[in-house]
């Protein structure tokens, strides 16, 4: 593939270069993606500054810019550091009419403002690049840029430009969410279904079990575009695995990029162990015995910071900000993908016969990290992911709560269970000892809200509203919190 592209892109053609690239993108399937909408804001907005989208490798973000370049303005100019990092020259002044300038004579081609859009992609393989940013918001904010790269964080860490701070805007991508996947699938009905349900509807059973369904292949394939291309062309589970493990290989081939900071080696062995500890308390000694603990945290970090993991950080939920009284040294890691995360684990979608067989796989954590990982990216797409859980550590009362959330002023505890049924003695704990109003649970069965009552017969509460959602329904987890609130 070419290093630099250019597309001009006529409205009313059928088919064009550029429509050609963003379907090889995704293997000829069309994924919509919802953070279009987002840029589509983003490119209306008077205040409008360089845009930065950043994420983990594989999860759209080049397929996402070229996709609303193509629906959005007239040309675009894709430039791929990664591929020819010696344009960076280019960039040299700080006069950003003389860098569009010089990028018009070296590509020959016209870059008007309001009409092109300047996409920079995989701009960590040149990060002074990333630092000129705030000129183009300065001197030349009606021309529209988006840079795009996945391992921001490693030339932010190690940076000697300087950081255009307040001047650029940031987007965060994750992986396509069970929605998104639907609507890949041509389930466009199923999901203005979700988005349209409301507490107290019903969902007649043949429809749930069909969606329920659903949610067993998402777990099982994942949301990289890359593995859900390969899945929809034939719907062959083995190319979806075989696109997986590729994957997987891939992201351990980067650690070559992090190992002047931390041995390769020790970086694919925490990779390799993240899949299998999500839902437990990360411990370092359950990584390995022959390294240190701090050893283990520095590559634990590089890799959280790469966006394959994610640390869920236990706080007391006193209030909100949540992160106010977090504790660094308690901690749950997700990974990056539920469909990665079987893959790693040795599973394929012919190992679940339907849903409730995922309790079996490491006590539910398929569902959980199904669950969190849309919980992570529920929050704005300018708001980097953030997520946590509590925990009662007491040596004869021990409770933990899935995952814990704010809904404004409110605090929210959600148990996952991969089954219709469980007890919820921890959410119990939590009631009581917390002025939450109401607490959500995942799982296979139908939607409901009721008084569970608290039956340790000592507790201060005897009840509390219990929001039961079908795990289908968590892209609108939000929205429908919202409701129940406003209901309570």
């Amino acid at each position: 593939m070419p290093t630099i592209a250019l597309y001009n892109i006529p409205h009313d053609a059928m088919i064009t270069p550029y429509r050609i690239a963003t379907s090889l993108a995704s293997g000829g399937i069309t994924m919509r993606r919802t953070a279009i909408e987002h840029l589509v804001q983003w490119k209306d907005s008077p205040g409008r500054k360089p845009l930065v989208i950043r994420g983990a490798r594989q999860v759209g973000k080049t397929y996402l810019v070229l996709e609303f370049g193509r629906e959005h303005f007239a040309n675009l100019v894709h430039i791929n550091f990664e591929r020819q990092s010696d344009l960076a020259a280019l960039f040299s002044s700080k006069d950003p009419r003389k860098i569009i300038q010089f990028l018009e004579l070296q590509l020959n081609v016209p870059i008007q403002p309001g009409r092109t859009l300047l996409f920079l992609d995989e701009i960590q393989a040149a990060g002074e690049v990333l630092g000129t940013l705030r000129y183009f918001y300065e001197e030349m904010p009606e021309l529209h840029v988006i840079a795009a790269g996945s391992l921001l964080e490693f030339v932010l860490a190690d940076h000697t430009f300087s950081m255009p701070v307040g001047r650029i805007e940031y987007l965060h991508l994750g992986p396509m969410t069970f929605e998104e996947y639907l609507a890949a699938t041509g389930q466009e009905r199923a999901v203005k279904y979700l988005a349209s349900f409301s507490l107290g509807d019903t969902i007649p059973d043949p429809l749930h079990r069909s969606l329920i369904e659903q949610v067993r292949v998402f777990c099982a394939v994942g949301g990289m575009p890359a593995v859900v291309g390969a899945w929809l062309r034939d719907r062959a589970f083995g190319d979806s695995d075989a696109a997986k493990q590729s994957l997987l290989s891939t992201l351990e081939d980067d650690f070559g990029k992090y190992s002047k900071r931390v041995p390769r080696d020790r970086l694919v062995t925490v990779f390799r162990k993240i899949p299998l500890l999500v839902g437990q308390r990360f411990k370092y000694v359950n990584v390995s015995r022959d390294e240190r603990a701090g050893s283990i945290r520095a590559a634990l970090n590089l890799l959280c910071a790469a966006r394959v993991g994610y640390p869920v950080c236990h706080t007391s939920c006193n209030g909100v900000p949540l992160r106010a009284e977090i504790r660094e040294d308690v901690f749950k890691v997700l990974f990056l993908d539920v469909g990665l995360m079987t893959a790693a684990c040795g599973l394929s979608l012919l190992d679940f016969e339907n849903v409730e067989e995922l309790v079996l796989v490491n006590q539910g954590a398929v569902c959980e990290q199904f669950v969190g990982q849309h919980l992570l990216h529920a929050l704005p797409f300018y708001q980097p992911p953030e997520l946590h859980y509590w925990v009662r550590e007491k040596p004869t009362a021990a409770a933990e709560v899935d995952y814990v959330v704010a809904a404004g002023p409110d605090i929210v505890p959600i148990e996952v269970k991969a089954g219709k049924t469980g007890r919820l003695r921890s959410v119990q704990v939590f009631m009581d000892q917390k002025s939450s109003r109401l607490a959500v649970r995942f799982n296979s069965d139908l939607p409901s809200v009721v008084e569970a009552p608290i039956v340790d017969p000592a507790a201060r509460r005897r009840s509390y509203r219990l929001v039961s959602l079908p795990l289908y329904l968590v892209g609108q987890f939000s929205r429908l919190v919202r409701e129940a609130l406003a209901a309570h």
